[in-house]
């Protein structure tokens, strides 16, 4: 499992709020958080979606850090793509928010 470590800056914390914002992904982060590394056909079996919509729940994820894909060969020689959850640790606080919002670099749309 690889770490992030730091307070996300203001884009960060948004890709990250934004890709948690979504029970698919939060079923994906926990299933691989409680089974450890798993490939794309078995983790969409374990959670019941189809491989297309993993695909794109789990490109959400690794944009914004919060789990890593890897592919690798199995011994019969197909590829396969494995995920892991990266460590996180956000401490969503006021000050928190306050100091992601200096480093904003859009502004809202009105």
């Amino acid at each position: 499992m690889t770490e992030y470590s730091g307070n996300p800056n203001g884009e960060q914390l948004l890709a990250m709020l934004a890709a948690l914002s979504n029970p698919h992904r939060l079923r994906i982060v926990a299933a691989l958080v409680n089974g450890g590394r798993n490939y794309v056909s078995q983790l969409a079996r374990e959670i019941g979606i189809s491989r297309p919509l993993l695909h794109l729940h789990l490109q959400k994820l690794e944009d914004a850090g919060l789990v890593t894909g890897k592919l690798e060969l199995s011994h019969d020689g197909k590829a396969l793509n494995y995920f892991e959850v990266t460590a996180f640790a956000v401490e969503l606080t006021p000050d928190a928010i306050a100091q992601a919002v200096k480093s904003l670099k859009t502004n809202p749309e009105p």
